[in-house]
């Protein structure tokens, strides 16, 4: 336990590259390659680090203040996935996530279920979470281990059921991206989009940044959207003119930046996702298989980044008229792209529907993870993760996953209205999704033998 411990105090920027480099000598890549891989990769992740801290400690003090300008008063504090994640290693199923985690790959695997090869061991702390909060409801270690391998195993079928968006929509040949929020809070915009395709005149409605560009010139260019959208929420919160200006310019920084980091990564990561697919497709009969790494990667898209901005001051007047939320966004607002990352890849960038689909997304997140506020606190309590003076806290990165609620749900019925509610919710847009999955299958496998067809 004190190995793993260690390794993942390393945090992503190197446990990542580490993982890299020994994937990438054991697929036989030369030693200077696997060692060039793993930096440029780590630099990546310390670049989207240093952004993230960016937002983190600028756009999310300005969202608290504009909620308390605006009289948003709440039970629970989110302290987002940089307090959640803590509470998740410290707990007795944080020990033995890892190893159940990776398990559940192997067999999937083995017994073909999965075609994801996940190599992002730093965010299996998703799953601890669910473990450890399935554990705090049920009272049982054992349940709590289930919690972990059941999310393991949906989320890894998630990332192959979106593989299609993440190859078509973001671009990433090879690439699964099973976790986290940007992964099991798709399937709720499937839905969405099929309305959206059949509802006459709104079919027709296309809003993205290129076309805002286009038609506006230097003032629709990326960076300058950043900055009008940071300059909005600095005067939002109250702030006076030479820090609204500081905020709008950080945000710029933002738009422009985040997607170099993204191609940092992309450039040490495609040669060795590269080789790894050519001997497990050869080694499986020419299956394709993907790997699996963190959402950050779709954060290289300057539609996330601009439906990020968007909804930070979207989020908070949900939390004002969602009803039954107790719950104050704050920690996760800084990246809240995570939550409608691959929503904007199934509408294709568009963000008018991104801000539709994304609405109803960030508000039954908001009402799960009111919900779920007391085995939150539980869990922080454990971890002994209670700041002074705090006596409830929540977060909408896992503590308003519908997976975690359904598990814990299950086991306590203390909520059967909201189980009913939810659960029945979500299991009809996994549904859709897997629909959504088959359509888009076959409809690339169409293009490749039309493409095979003019090519003969």
């Amino acid at each position: 336990m004190g190995v793993i411990q260690y390794i993942l105090d390393l945090g992503p920027s190197v446990m990542l590259p580490i993982v890299i480099f020994i994937l990438a000598l054991c697929l036989k890549e030369k030693p200077g390659k696997a060692l060039r891989s793993g930096i440029m990769i780590g630099i990546g992740f310390i670049g989207i680090s240093l952004i993230v801290g960016l937002m983190l400690d600028n756009l999310g003090p300005a969202a608290k203040d504009m909620a308390e300008r605006f009289g948003v008063h709440m039970a629970a504090v989110d302290v987002g996935w940089p307090g959640s994640s803590p509470m998740a290693w410290a707990s007795q199923i944080g020990g033995v996530a890892i190893l159940i985690a990776i398990g559940v790959n192997v067999l999937m695997l083995v017994l073909g279920l999965t075609r994801v090869v996940n190599v992002d061991i730093w965010n299996i702390w998703h799953m601890a979470f669910t473990g450890a909060m399935v554990q705090v409801a049920s009272g049982s270690f054992i349940w709590g281990m289930v919690g972990v391998a059941v999310h393991a195993a949906f989320i890894y079928k998630l990332g192959d059921w979106l593989a299609p968006v993440t190859k078509k929509y973001f671009e990433l040949e090879g690439i699964a991206v099973p976790h986290g929020t940007a992964a099991y809070l798709a399937p709720f915009a499937i839905p969405f989009e099929w309305a959206f395709n059949r509802i006459p005149g709104v079919k027709k409605i296309n809003i993205n940044a290129e076309k805002i560009e286009s038609r506006l010139g230097v003032i629709g260019e990326p960076m300058i959207v950043g900055a009008v959208l940071g300059l909005a929420i600095g005067f939002l919160a109250g702030y006076d003119a030479k820090v609204a200006l500081q905020l709008g310019m950080q945000m710029a920084a933002v738009m422009v930046l985040m997607p170099k980091m993204v191609k940092c990564i992309m450039e040490g990561l495609l040669p060795v996702a590269g080789a790894a697919r050519k001997i497990l497709e050869k080694k499986f009969k020419g299956k394709e298989f993907y790997i699996g790494l963190d959402p950050a990667l779709l954060l290289g898209d300057t539609q996330v980044v601009a439906a990020s901005l968007i909804f930070v001051p979207l989020t908070i007047v949900l939390a004002m008229i969602v009803p039954g939320n107790q719950v104050l966004p704050f920690g996760d607002l800084a990246t809240i792209g995570f939550f409608v990352a691959m929503a904007t890849g199934i509408h294709g960038g568009n963000l008018f529907r991104t801000l539709i689909s994304g609405s109803f997304i960030m508000g039954i997140t908001l009402w799960i993870s009111s919900q779920t506020i007391g085995w939150h606190t539980q869990m922080a309590e454990q971890a002994n993760a209670l700041s002074k003076g705090v006596t409830q806290v929540a977060s909408l990165d896992q503590g308003g996953s519908p997976i975690t609620y359904i598990l814990a749900q299950l086991l306590t019925l203390k909520n059967v209205t909201g189980l009913l509610v939810i659960g029945g919710l979500y299991v009809f847009c996994v549904i859709c999704t897997f629909i959504y999955y088959k359509q888009q299958t076959r409809k690339a496998l169409t293009v490749v033998n039309s493409e095979e067809k003019v090519s003969s």
